[in-house]
């Protein structure tokens, strides 16, 4: 899961989905394109979305994408297209590009997870609940293969 600055949509993202998948044996990690927040915990506002969907997110610390992380994971979901346009700039063969996502392609919708930093709780509740729809759908596809 791969956002900006790793503290608001993509931990989101990861939460939810390990809570759907908690009895699989798959690894949910998030990061940032950016550096911004490297070591800190999600936004508070995340954190308190979160844990009243009985979701703990509170121990999670961002982290940047690297690299390895094409190696290290087998579908890398991004929350909108500039942070696509930065992932993708980043691998450098076709097979880790088939790896990147965009996470409401899921919906087979032309939108991305809107960046709820810069708003109020309302925002990230609207991310919640769509991270919560999407991360559905991946675990039930997940569960079925």
């Amino acid at each position: 899961m791969v956002c900006l600055g790793n503290i608001c949509r993509s931990p989101l993202a990861e939460g939810i989905l390990r809570s759907k998948i908690s009895k699989m044996k798959v690894t949910v990690d998030s990061a940032g394109t950016a550096g911004y927040h490297v070591g800190s915990k999600p936004d508070p506002r995340a954190i308190d979305i979160a844990k009243k969907n009985n979701i703990d997110i509170s121990t999670l610390r961002a982290r940047k994408f690297e690299r390895s992380d094409f190696i290290n994971f087998d579908k890398i979901y991004v929350m909108d297209k500039n942070n696509f346009n930065d992932v993708i700039g980043l691998a450098e063969n076709k097979n880790e590009a088939s790896k990147v996502i965009l996470i409401t392609d899921i919906l087979d919708s032309d939108s991305f997870v809107p960046d709820p930093y810069y708003g109020d709780l309302a925002d990230f509740v609207k991310v919640f609940n769509l991270l919560d729809k999407i991360c559905q759908k991946i675990a039930n596809k997940i569960e079925s293969s």
